[in-house]
């Protein structure tokens, strides 16, 4: 065959098997035999082999290529992957609604669909073709998986073409030719196996004599962090696809496509070749999600794959991204989770932690059980007052439950079990370690240690200021830092800055080069962001959305330390409980001594300074920017000094208008609120 002949044959053979495979994995439909298919695929990889000029990234034969990885590269997500919080009742669901209505006046419907327990992983496509495929990592940076992910047959390698799409997919409110104008494609999605692929590869580890897999969920997530892609392509992953993300054009910022609801936008990922839940449903109200959740519930022994609850989104998507995030989670999304899976063991033993911030925490020592597949031998008991409200007691039986990666929990105790050997918990008065008094501040269920030299608080504070969340150091994990200050070269957060290569070679396992790594480690991080910064010396309360308003807020470090309690209160969303903790973290002498050791030890806190432009007026963006994405518009906002609100009201300074406002546009205009056009806001915020 010449080669203009066998171009023209390789593109239809594509074309038919990526058909096929959209008919198969998409449509659960098969017009051809598995047999037939494998012949279409040696026919098309006789012909690339005999001409490889003309294999192409998305060809079907590039499923498993290259040589193994020596180790994952990090990935940057087109905007923060986040995870949603958890519910486990129709009274955790009215709360949801509930703080949902104290944000918009908008009416609120829903768009539900199973919720698969597997990897949250991000695709991006580019001119159509699948080139990055990430985890979810922090949720701002994952790992590259892309050539694991490109062995899971119902992951499309390219975007399924507009002249293919049918009538009814043609009519999706936005949809593309988009690989006609060179955007990208952001698609977002959970990786899991099926509990046929899980029995199959149990009976090989039996086989084998090696241990079994506790459920499918941690088999995914493992397959996916295996560097030779080989052995993923052994255990026939499998892919749903939850979110269109985000729609990019080369050299511009992510703006969202001109999808009306959540809805729309799993019709637009089925026309593009993407599979989505089996059972998805549009939901008025939330009596009409509790009776999809019950129907759900009630069939999913059926399912081929592990469900373990569903997902429920605020349908509309203006709505949906004005509503929000809370911590790591969105306003408008929630998990409605099925029943924690529970079973009854005894409590052995309570032992008393000890948390960074001081916090004792109660944690009941099971004999050992298993839960949803995984063997359990510890379960939180909260503080004090959960122990009271139970009623547990040494030696008790007890209902332990958890769900997806919740930590286990006691539930419930059951007294008809007890056989008058039991003994009751005494919460201590000292603290387990330092044996110094702990203290209950009122209207608090904790009880904590105030003693900053001791030594479980200590630990924890220092393993968290080197992890990710603070300065994020290499090398020094959880167990180097527990040798250093048993070696006693470490006994404050400062000390870990004036360590040297010399302190660290006598230690065992401790090679010249694993030295030199950890001391330049150190040396690397010495400018942190203040942010950051705030996060790392563990304030009470204080976590990433916190330390980041009063980074806005204050610009700097010094202007934090000698704020009062009002002005702390007097930032958006810092509640009282925090804005005393940081009033008083900063008046304690021993936590203003570390800052100045830190200081002498070279750290260099950066300053997030903002402008006062803006102070005390309130911004509400609706419709899609072209300039900007909208957290980046929120972002200059907030450094300008100004407010962002997701509602409109009397109280509203200004709306800014983007294409295609929703109904915000009409309540501002009846409220008489300034309306900005995109291009007005940007002449508002440019310049000082």
């Amino acid at each position: 065959m010449k080669e203009k002949e066998a171009e023209k044959r390789i593109e239809k053979l594509r074309e038919l098997i990526n058909h096929h495979r959209y008919l198969y994995h998409v449509l659960n439909k098969e017009e051809i035999s598995s047999s037939v298919l494998d012949s279409l695929k040696k026919e098309l990889y006789d012909l690339e082999s005999k001409f490889p000029h003309l294999v192409t990234t998305d060809s079907p034969t590039q499923r498993v290529e290259g040589e193994p990885l020596k180790e994952f590269r990090k990935v940057k997500h087109y905007g923060e992957m986040l995870s949603f919080q958890d519910a486990f009742s129709e009274e955790d669901m009215r709360d949801f609604e509930k703080r949902i209505k104290r944000i918009t006046d908008e009416k609120i419907d829903y768009f539900c669909e199973l919720k698969i327990d597997g990897l949250a992983v991000e695709l991006v496509y580019k001119n159509d073709v699948f080139v990055t495929g990430s985890t979810r990592g922090d949720g701002r940076v994952g790992e590259d998986v892309t050539q694991n992910l490109k062995t899971i047959e119902a992951i499309p390698l390219g975007l399924r073409q507009a002249e293919h799409f049918s009538k009814e997919e043609k009519k999706v409110s936005g949809h593309p030719g988009w690989g006609k104008n060179k955007k990208s494609v952001v698609v977002r999605g959970e990786v899991f196996i099926s509990k046929k692929e899980f029995e199959r590869l149990n009976k090989e580890r039996k086989k084998e004599g090696l241990p079994l897999y506790a459920n499918p969920r941690n088999i995914a997530a493992g397959s996916l962090r295996q560097l030779d892609p080989k052995i993923p392509a052994k255990r026939n992953l499998d892919f749903f696809a939850y979110d269109l993300a985000a729609d990019i054009k080369e050299g511009e910022s992510v703006t969202p496509f001109n999808l009306k609801t959540h809805e729309e936008k799993h019709k637009a990922l089925r026309a593009l070749g993407f599979k989505t839940a089996d059972w998805e449903r549009y939901c008025k109200n939330l009596e009409e999600v509790f009776a999809f959740y019950k129907e759900a519930e009630k069939e999913r022994d059926k399912y081929t794959y592990q469900i373990d609850g569903i997902a429920v989104f605020v349908n509309d998507n203006i709505t949906f991204e004005n509503l929000g995030v809370a911590g790591k989670a969105p306003r408008g999304g929630i998990a409605y989770k099925f029943a924690l899976e529970q079973n009854t063991t005894i409590v052995e033993d309570v032992h008393f932690q000890v948390g960074r911030t001081g916090t004792i925490t109660p944690v009941a020592v099971l004999k050992p059980v298993s839960l949803g597949g995984v063997t359990v031998s510890r379960a939180t008991l909260h503080n004090e007052d959960e122990i009271k409200r139970l009623g547990v007691k040494i030696k008790d039986t007890v209902v332990v439950g958890r769900a997806g990666d919740v930590i286990p929990r006691v539930m419930k105790t059951l007294p008809e079990l007890r056989t008058g050997k039991e003994k009751a918990i005494r919460f201590p008065s000292k603290c387990p370690l330092c044996e110094e008094p702990l203290i209950r501040p009122k209207g608090e269920a904790r009880w904590y240690c105030k003693n900053e030299e001791c030594e479980g608080t200590r630990r924890e504070r220092i393993g968290h200021f080197v992890s990710k969340k603070g300065f994020d150091i290499e090398g020094l994990g959880e167990k180097m830092v527990d040798k250093l200050s048993e070696e006693g070269l470490i006994s404050s957060p400062a000390d870990i800055f004036a360590l040297k290569e010399g302190d660290l070679l006598p230690l065992e396992r401790f090679a010249e080069k694993s030295a030199e790594n950890i001391i330049e480690a150190v040396k690397a991080k010495k400018r942190i962001p203040l942010s950051k910064f705030l996060q790392a010396i563990s304030i009470p309360f204080v976590g990433e959305g916190a330390a980041r308003e009063l980074s806005y807020r204050f610009g700097r470090l010094e202007n934090i330390m000698k704020a009062s309690l009002e002005e702390i209160e007097n930032i958006y969303d810092i509640g009282p409980v925090t804005a005393r903790s940081v009033y008083n973290f900063f008046r304690d002498k021993k936590n203003r001594k570390l800052i100045e050791d830190l200081k002498k030890a070279g750290v260099v806190i950066e300053k997030e300074e903002r402008e006062e432009k803006l102070r005390g007026k309130t911004f509400v963006i609706t419709g899609t920017l072209k300039a900007l994405k909208r957290e980046e518009a929120e972002e200059k906002i907030s450094r300008l000094g100004g407010r962002v609100s997701s509602s409109i009201s009397k109280n509203t300074d200004y709306l800014v208008a983007g294409e295609s406002p929703g109904s915000k546009f009409s309540k501002a205009k009846n409220l008489g609120v300034k309306i900005l056009t995109e291009q007005e806001f940007l002449k508002t915020i440019k310049g000082k």
